[in-house]
């Protein structure tokens, strides 16, 4: 059974940093991106940063704008997202995803993931 399971989530001050984990177990197989989303109530989620695992290619949103990184540790299955400088627009449900099911261009796609976490609550205060 596939679990993406999220952690690190919290509440910080403006200017704070969080580093975010992704532990992924029960794929069967390689899968071919895996990526960050965020969702606010009321929004769509958005894609934050995604990487795709044949190539390395990232993808990142315009508001990372440097303060977040995304790195994975293949021999613990764990994707990172480290986040420097949050903001209060950075409050958000912070999702790990997993697409399984084919290879992409469009690392942002939402629609594209078929596997997701619970997700982690991200509040920052000004």
């Amino acid at each position: 059974q596939v679990r993406l399971v999220e952690s690190g989530g919290g509440s910080v001050q403006a200017g704070g940093s969080l580093r975010l984990s992704c532990a992924a177990s029960g794929f069967t197989s390689d899968y071919y991106a895996i990526g960050w989303f965020r969702q606010t109530p009321g929004k769509e989620r958005e894609a934050v940063s995604c990487v795709r695992i044949s190539d390395g290619k990232t993808y990142n949103a315009d508001f990372v704008k440097g303060r977040f990184t995304i790195s994975r540790d293949n021999a613990k299955k764990t994707v990172y997202l480290q986040i420097n400088g949050l903001q209060p627009e950075d409050t958000a449900v912070y999702y790990c995803a997993v697409n399984s099911q084919y290879y992409s261009d469009y690392l942002f796609l939402a629609y594209e993931y078929d596997d997701w976490g619970q997700g982690t609550q991200v509040t920052v205060s000004a």
